[in-house]
C-alpha cells in the first residue's frame, strides 16, 4: 500500500504541474479578449466587421479547448487524491504521515461544509459542469494577477443548496425561524386564527367557517460584504476552494441576519423582534392586509427586579413573565436569546441535586420553560441579564434565490490575497409579535435598539457651507461654516497650495497632519490663495461631509 501511495503522489505532482502550465496561459485569454473587444468597437466597415468575427469564433475555439483541458486534467488530478486519500486512511497512522496530513489540512475544511458526502459525492459534486466551470473560473480570475473589470459570477444551483446550508449552520437564530424561499417583491398568506367547527345532524346542512387570510409583503434588502482568500488556496483543489467559498460567504452572512432578526430596523432590512416589540403605534410601513397590529411595548418588554432570587423564587417569577409569549400562529422554534454570562448565571440559579448528590442542570435549554438557549456573544448587541425569545415559527423569513459574488486582486496584491465580495438577499418581519417577549430580569428596561455598521459605500458626500474673510490680524483667515451634516460632528481641516491628489470619499479617516476646527467660526494661518479643507467626521471619525475655499488673509 506504502508503494501505491508513493506512486499516486508522483503522479498527482506530475498532473498538477501540467495544470499549472495550462493555467499560466490563462492570462492570455483574457487579454486577448480585452484586444478582440476593442477591436469590435473599432470596427468601421463591413470587412472589418468579417475579419473581427472570424478572430472571434478562432479565440472562442481555442478557448473551449483549453478550458476542456483544465477541467478534464483537474478531474484527473481530484481522482488520483481521493484515491491517495482511501489508501492513507486504510494505512496505519504514522508520525511521517500525521505530518503530510497537517500539510493538507485546508482539504480537511470540506468535511466540515460537506460532511454529509461521501468522498465520491464530493468529488461528482466538484465535477459537475456548472460547478467545475464556476470553481474554474474563480481560480482563474485569482491567478490573473491582475485587475477584472466587474466579472460578476452567479453561484449556480447546485452550489446554492450549500450555501444556504451554511449560512443556517453559522445563524443561531434562523434554523428557528420559518423561512421561504421567493423571488421578486412577494406577499406571503398567514391563516388567521383557526375557528371551531359545527356539531350538526349527519346529514344536516355544513356551516361554513370564518377562517381569514391576510399576507404580508416581502422584498429583498441585500447584506453584503468581502473577505479576502489567500491565493495559495486558489491554487489548491477545487474541493478546498469550494470549501473556502462557501464558508466565506455562509458565515458572513449569517452574522448580519442573525443581528437583524433580532434589531433590524426595516429600513433596507429586516424587521426585528425588539424593533417590532417597542413599536408605540402602527408603522406606516403596515400593510392593509397584514394581522391586525397591536401594541406590546408595555406588555412584552419588561423589567423584573429578581436578580437576588434563586431557585423557585428566581424561575416562578421568570415562567410568568417569559409565558407572555404566545404561540399565535405556530409552536415552533422556541428560543431564548442571551449572552453566555446571562447563561450561566440562569444556570447558576437552577442547580438541583439529585439521588446521588451530584450536581445536574440542563444547560441547552431553558430550565422548566423549556425551548432552545442561544448564546450570542456581543455584549454590545445583548446586555447581561437580558433574554429575547419566543415562538420562531411566527417569524417570516424570506429568502432571495441568485447569491452573486466577484473578485479582485487590486486591494490586496501585496498581501498575496484575492478579494471576494458576497451579496444575497433577505427580508422579514415577525408576523405576530405577541409570540415573542423581551425580559431583563435585574430591574433594567431591555434595549430595543442595536448599532448597525453605517453603509458608507453608499452614503453621497454632504457639501459643507464655507465663508473665507480677513481675520483680525495680519496673516489669518477667518474661515466659518455656515452649513454642516450635523452640529455635533468634529471639523477638521488642511491648508494645500494644490489639490493635486488630494482625493476624499464617504467613510475616509484623515491623518493627523488635518488640524481640528475649533467651533463655526476659526482663524487660519495660510497664504493667500491657499486652499483650505474642510472636513466633517462623524462618531466614528469617518469623512460625511467636506468642503473647501481659499484662504484670504488679512495685509
Amino acid at each position: 500500500m506504502a508503494l501505491k501511495a508513493l506512486v499516486l503522489r508522483k503522479k498527482i505532482t506530475d498532473k498538477k504541474a501540467e495544470l499549472e502550465a495550462l493555467r499560466s496561459k490563462s492570462a492570455e485569454f483574457i487579454t486577448r479578449e480585452a484586444e478582440l473587444e476593442a477591436s469590435v468597437a473599432e470596427a468601421t466597415s463591413e470587412e472589418d466587421v468579417a475579419v473581427v468575427e472570424q478572430a472571434i469564433e478562432a479565440f472562442e475555439a481555442e478557448k473551449t479547448a483549453h478550458e476542456t483541458a483544465v477541467s478534464d486534467l483537474q478531474r484527473e488530478v481530484d481522482v488520483l487524491e481521493n484515491e491517495l486519500s482511501e489508501i492513507e486512511s486504510q494505512t496505519e497512522t504514522t508520525p511521517a504521515v500525521n505530518a503530510e496530513r497537517n500539510e493538507r489540512k485546508v482539504s480537511y475544511t470540506m468535511e466540515k461544509r460537506f460532511k454529509n458526502f461521501t468522498i465520491e459525492q464530493r468529488t461528482a459534486f466538484v465535477q459537475q459542469d456548472n460547478v467545475h466551470n464556476f470553481i474554474e473560473r474563480v481560480r482563474e480570475l485569482g491567478m490573473t494577477k491582475r485587475s477584472v473589470r466587474g466579472a460578476d459570477l452567479l453561484i449556480p444551483d447546485e452550489v446554492m443548496p450549500l450555501i444556504r446550508e451554511e449560512i443556517a449552520t453559522n445563524s443561531k437564530l434562523l434554523p428557528f425561524l420559518r423561512v421561504v424561499s421567493v423571488s421578486g417583491t412577494t406577499r406571503q398568506p398567514i391563516a388567521g386564527s383557526i375557528p371551531e367547527a359545527v356539531w350538526t345532524e349527519a346529514c344536516a346542512n355544513i356551516n361554513e367557517l370564518d377562517i381569514s387570510f391576510n399576507a404580508v409583503d416581502v422584498d429583498g434588502y441585500k447584506v453584503a460584504g468581502y473577505i479576502a482568500i489567500c491565493n495559495s488556496v486558489l491554487e489548491d483543489s477545487d474541493v478546498a476552494l469550494a470549501s473556502e467559498i462557501i464558508s466565506a460567504i455562509g458565515g458572513a452572512i449569517a452574522k448580519a441576519i442573525d443581528k437583524a432578526i433580532l434589531f433590524g430596523t426595516g429600513v433596507k432590512m429586516p424587521v426585528g423582534i425588539m424593533t417590532r416589540l417597542a413599536q408605540t403605534e402602527q408603522p406606516a410601513s403596515w400593510g392593509a392586509n397584514y394581522p391586525a397590529w397591536t401594541d406590546l411595548h408595555a406588555s412584552n418588554i419588561l423589567s423584573l427586579d429578581i436578580d437576588n432570587a434563586y431557585g423557585t423564587e428566581f424561575f416562578s417569577a421568570l415562567i410568568e413573565a417569559l409565558a407572555t409569549a404566545k404561540p399565535v400562529y405556530s409552536t415552533d422554534g422556541l428560543f431564548w436569546v442571551m449572552n453566555r454570562k446571562t447563561h450561566l448565571h440562569i444556570m447558576a440559579k437552577a442547580l438541583a441535586v439529585n439521588s446521588n448528590g451530584a450536581i445536574v442542570a440542563n444547560t441547552a435549554m431553558m430550565p422548566i420553560v423549556g425551548g432552545t438557549i442561544v448564546e450570542i456573544e456581543d455584549e454590545d448587541l445583548i446586555a447581561d441579564n437580558v433574554i429575547i425569545g419566543g415562538y420562531g415559527g411566527n417569524y417570516l423569513m424570506a429568502e432571495r434565490a441568485g447569491a452573486r459574488f466577484a473578485q479582485s486582486d487590486i486591494p490586496m496584491f501585496l498581501a498575496d490575497q484575492t478579494v471576494f465580495k458576497g451579496t444575497a438577499r433577505y427580508d422579514g418581519m415577525p408576523i405576530a409579535g405577541e409570540a415573542f417577549i423581551a425580559v431583563n430580569f435585574a430591574d433594567d428596561d431591555p434595549s430595543a435598539e442595536a448599532d448597525f455598521p453605517v453603509d458608507y459605500a453608499n452614503m453621497e458626500m454632504y457639501a459643507l457651507g464655507l465663508t473665507a474673510s480677513a481675520g483680525n490680524t495680519t496673516g489669518k483667515t477667518i474661515i466659518t461654516v455656515t452649513d454642516g451634516k450635523d452640529p455635533e460632528n468634529e471639523l477638521k481641516y488642511i491648508t494645500k497650495k494644490t489639490l493635486n491628489g488630494l482625493k476624499l470619499k464617504v467613510g475616509d479617516t484623515v491623518d493627523s497632519k488635518w488640524s481640528t476646527l475649533n467651533g463655526g467660526v476659526t482663524e487660519i494661518t495660510a497664504d493667500r490663495g491657499v486652499n483650505i479643507v474642510v472636513v466633517e467626521l462623524d462618531e466614528n471619525n469617518r469623512v460625511v461631509g467636506a468642503g473647501q475655499c481659499v484662504s484670504v488673509p488679512k495685509t
